[in-house]
């Protein structure tokens, strides 16, 4: 995989099948999945995460449903004194880029999983808004202590 991503490099470990994508190890789901770009930027996402902005992993889920047939947020924090989401990503490909109908599906995402804050990201680009009101854009991602703080 490419690492022209925005997001800090990590010690990845990646498992190569002869005529298949290779597998890569995901450590909060705790097994091997298909390395897709979407993947290697979420794997990316996990990491800076929980290494840079101190999230602790025991707190992150991964492609949950949302409820509505077939949903699934990338990845959610959640709140370890009330268990409720209080971030939402939803990652893309590097190739993707970040318009208003990515927005539109992490906003569809949240009135189903509502969370304080919810950033969208390509690997390259990256949008957060701490939700309202009123809805306040941040230029950077909010650290652990900053998305549990909120109220």
């Amino acid at each position: 995989m490419p690492d022209s991503l925005t997001l800090p490099a990590f010690a990845h470990k990646l498992t190569d099948r002869p005529g298949a994508a290779p597998l890569i190890w995901d450590e909060v789901r705790r097994q091997h999945v298909v390395c897709t770009p979407e993947e290697w930027v979420r794997q990316h996402v996990i990491h800076f995460l929980t290494g840079h902005l101190g999230y602790p992993a025991s707190l992150l889920s991964v492609e949950r449903g949302t409820g509505a047939l077939g949903q699934r947020t990338d990845l959610r924090a959640y709140d370890p004194a009330t268990r409720l989401p209080a971030l939402l990503v939803e990652c893309k490909a590097p190739t993707i880029k970040l318009t208003k109908t990515v927005l539109q599906q992490a906003q569809r995402y949240w009135q189903r999983v509502p969370a304080r804050f919810i950033v969208i990201t390509n690997g390259i680009q990256h949008a957060c808004w701490q939700v309202g009101p009123p809805a306040t854009m941040w230029d950077r991602w909010p650290t652990w202590e900053e998305v549990v703080l909120v109220t």
